[in-house]
């Protein structure tokens, strides 16, 4: 395992290439779509996947302890050295009893993936078969690319003798893309066993190009800190009649004057830690002056930068601020009917110390502003997550995994980044502030675009690269 110390490519073997490639087609074949309505899951898919797992990894099944926590959550033990030397006796298929503490290291993905609307694809959405040099499907990019690079390193590694230090798990949900309970479940089971975890591994930020405006080199962007996502309903509640003499305002005409208000009332700006050290990392590699200047000088230029980011909107206005998006909106179903009320659904992505509860208040308060005091207004939470934990980026486990990147990317630039999207990786914010949001993997603007989109592909080159990344990583602990 010396050569995970060097930097450059690793030596594959054909055989070891031919069989990471042949197991994440298989992978993407597995129909593991998720949905909130369960009655339209096809389950066998996901057993096939999992059926799949034993199959392609055997040194890993016949190393590990296997749990299955909650509805889809796979977990996968692989006792370290301190732990053996302990004593600790498996029990494999079941939870172990609580014993002295353990500390644990955990490289998470998910094995779910969105829906695929064939009749816009320009092929099968889970043909995983292999054209002009990438593999093809959907999960190849959102996650099974990850979690099939995970795998190949572990078990590429234990077949030449490795053992982690610590403890390693690798835990799956097969929920992430519908919010699903399978991952806090895993973490509890963490909690239930009293288990301690020391850093966290999941799907996140990529390597990069032209990340900031002014920044030649690529980037690596490592998720530290996750946005809060929020589903409300606002209900303006109305009087029905015959819409030939409408009121001076229908429930939608000021369900409408609300969401215009909302929308211009955006909330306060925020400079998280993590937004922060992100423009303070992209000023000091800016090699356009005033940027240079603006961005490695927030001391001074935070109002410059927030009139900048109102200006400009986008991902700089997203990054400082609590935003609001206006997604949904319904009112009576006929033509001449004046409608009961009117709906709109709402998603808030919440910033830093900004919550549900504030909110809702703020909500509230511009919704009486535009309608009066005794407006018969309602603000529904469907779906709430605050902001997550701030990670650490002062600690051992940081520099590991910043000279892992280093290794396998020696020319980019690593920095914290704020993740506008949810993971499952939030979960384990509750008991450990060492989670890490990271898809080890180079993804060009059109790589980018494939998630959750159409024609969803990922290089044999870069899936290789990223399985060099998980060899590398876990030789460290």
């Amino acid at each position: 395992m010396d050569k995970c110390k060097e930097f450059g490519m690793l030596s594959f073997s054909e055989d070891d290439k031919s069989k990471i490639v042949n197991d994440m087609c298989r992978m993407i074949q597995c129909k593991t779509v998720s949905n909130l309505d369960e009655s339209k899951v096809d389950w066998s898919e996901f057993e096939k996947f999992t059926t799949l797992l034993r199959e392609a990894f055997p040194t890993i099944y016949s190393t590990c302890e296997f749990f299955k926590v909650g509805k889809t959550g796979l977990v996968h033990k692989i006792s370290g050295k301190a732990t053996q030397d302990s004593g600790e006796t498996p029990d494999s298929g079941v939870a172990p009893d609580s014993v002295a503490q353990n500390h644990a290291i955990v490289l998470m993905a998910h094995y779910d993936v969105v829906p695929a609307e064939e009749e816009n694809w320009a092929f099968n959405p889970f043909a995983g078969d292999i054209d002009n040099g990438s593999i093809r499907g959907r999960g190849t990019m959102d996650t099974k690319g990850t979690l099939c690079s995970c795998m190949e390193a572990v078990e590429l590694s234990l077949k030449k003798g490795w053992q982690p230090e610590q403890d390693l798990y690798l835990c799956f949900s097969g929920e992430e893309e519908i919010n699903g309970q399978s991952c806090a479940d895993i973490v509890s089971w963490f909690e239930q066993n009293n288990i301690t975890v020391d850093f966290v591994l999941d799907e996140g930020g990529a390597i990069v190009e032209n990340a900031f405006p002014g920044v030649k080199k690529q980037c690596a962007m490592v998720g530290t800190e996750e946005k809060g996502s929020t589903y409300l309903d606002l209900v303006v509640n109305g009087k029905p009649g015959h819409a030939s003499a409408p009121p001076k305002h229908s429930s939608v005409g000021v369900a409408s004057q609300i969401v215009a208000q909302l929308e211009k009332k955006q909330a306060d700006v925020e400079f998280t830690p993590t937004v922060c050290q992100l423009l303070r990392t992209m000023g000091k590699n800016n090699t356009n002056l005033p940027m240079k200047f603006i961005f490695s000088n927030l001391w001074l230029t935070k109002p410059l930068v927030n009139l900048i980011s109102k200006l400009l909107g986008g991902d700089l206005f997203a990054l400082l601020h609590t935003t609001c998006a206006i997604t949904k909106f319904s009112g009576s179903p006929s033509y001449n009917v004046l409608p009961s009320k009117a709906t709109v659904g709402m998603n808030f992505r919440l910033l830093g110390k900004d919550t549900v509860e504030k909110t809702v208040a703020r909500i509230e308060k511009i919704a009486h502003r535009v309608a009066g005091k005794n407006a018969d207004i309602q603000v529904n939470v469907i779906s709430y997550g605050n902001p997550s934990k701030v990670s650490d980026t002062n600690c051992s486990q940081w520099e590991t995994l910043s000279q892992v990147i280093h290794e396998n990317w020696p020319e980019v630039i690593i920095s914290p980044y704020l993740m506008m999207a949810c993971s499952d990786s939030r979960h384990y914010c509750r008991i450990t502030d060492k989670v890490y949001r990271f898809s080890a993997m180079y993804m060009s603007r059109e790589d980018r675009e494939m998630i959750h989109g159409v024609n969803e592909a990922i290089r044999i080159d870069v899936l290789l690269k990223t399985v060099e990344f998980y060899i590398r990583l876990i030789s460290k602990f």
